[in-house]
């Protein structure tokens, strides 16, 4: 049974009065039993676990260094196309908004890569709309291109196929971030009335096809604010749980973004504080220790300056999100807004200040390929 499939027999309204249910001896349990349970997750993730938030932070932060060490990784997005045939209620590409649309040619892509290398960067994350424009022959182009510039080549791009994944890993392409948004399947089509984007079973399904290709590491999220954190925390956790089981040469990683504003006057339905946040990334450090957990510049510069030490693992610097945003197009339609404004140096900064140390080149992939 896959997991889609799993995940519809599950009822929400049950799951989370389970979360809510539980109580400070689940929590005190949940924490001296680290590890992949699911009945601990709901305790770490439930209203009793607040007043645990410091034992939380504690344990977390002991099970990421001796998994990770004291390093956070460094990468950047490099946006390709705005272009879009969805209409995601929530995003700014969101086809009914009119505004500049672009895909950079190969010349402009070099040109962004050529910034992007001279600030330090070896893991580009190259991100699109989905569209005709930002194609699979596009995308291969982009990352061939560009595999003997950088060390680490990730896409967060359109659901594709397991064979044209096959290819692009084959290619060089180390990792595929895809976000399912929100597990709920009802607000998930209230949230993609449109586009190839609004069939959830294809885009769930793609972590199928993704691990069937025998991809290095699959990125996993949803995007807070679109229901309650809560759930979709669980529902997370447990998808990355069966894809580890089932594709167990896969790494695994996870984004934690929040809902942030767009062009036009969608507001988030559910709120998700600070506290919530980090409840969320020690909750789920405390489920998988090997779980790489990353943080973007859609979160304020007090947050991502405190989080450092509590379970995150890499973390976006510099970014622009709009294809074009480093070198020649500033002006062009923004996927969301960024919070963080800060150079890649003074990301660097920051993170040895908190005593870890910034890491440009995943050596891990270094030393597979020189093998």
């Amino acid at each position: 049974m896959i997991f889609r499939e799993q995940l519809d027999n599950i009822r929400r309204d049950e799951l989370l009065h389970e979360i809510v249910s539980k109580t400070w001896r689940d929590v005190e349990q949940a924490l001296a039993h680290p590890g992949s349970n699911i009945g601990h997750l709901l305790a770490l993730i439930s209203p009793a676990a607040v007043p645990y938030l410091e034992d939380m932070a504690s344990l977390s932060r002991e099970l990421t260094r001796k998994r990770f060490g004291n390093t956070i990784q460094l990468y950047v997005p490099l946006y390709l196309s705005n272009e879009c045939s969805n209409s995601c209620l929530y995003c700014g590409f969101n086809k009914n908004n009119l505004y500049n649309r672009v895909t950079l040619t190969t010349d402009q892509i070099l040109a962004e890569a050529r910034v992007l290398k001279q600030q330090g960067f070896e893991h580009i994350l190259f991100v699109t709309g989905e569209s005709k424009h930002a194609s699979f022959d596009y995308i291969r182009q982009a990352l061939n291109n560009n595999k003997n510039i950088f060390s680490l080549l990730s896409i967060e791009v359109q659901p594709l196929s397991t064979n044209e994944y096959h290819i692009l890993s084959s290619e060089g392409l180390n990792t595929v971030y895809l976000y399912q948004e929100t597990y709920n399947r009802e607000l998930y089509a209230h949230y993609h009335p449109a586009g190839p984007k609004s069939d959830y079973n294809y885009r769930i399904d793609t972590y199928e096809r993704m691990g069937e290709a025998g991809l290095h590491r699959m990125g996993l999220g949803v995007l807070l604010g679109l229901d309650d954190w809560r759930t979709e925390t669980c529902f997370l956790a447990m998808h990355t749980a069966y894809l580890r089981r089932k594709y167990w040469k896969t790494k695994y990683s996870v984004s934690v973004p929040r809902f942030r504003g767009i062009k036009g006057s969608f507001q988030p339905p559910y709120t998700v504080n600070d506290q919530d946040l980090i409840q969320m990334i020690c909750a789920l450090r405390i489920f998988d220790e090997n779980l790489e957990i990353s943080l973007s510049t859609r979160e304020s510069i007090n947050l991502r300056n405190h989080a450092v030490p509590l379970g995150i693992t890499s973390m976006s610097a510099g970014s622009r999100t709009s294809p074009g945003g480093y070198t020649c197009l500033p002006a062009s339609l923004e996927q969301f807004e960024v919070h963080d404004n800060r150079t890649p140096d003074e990301i660097q900064t920051m993170i040895r200040n908190n005593g870890y140390e910034p890491v440009w080149k995943d050596w891990d992939i270094y030393m597979q390929q020189e093998a």
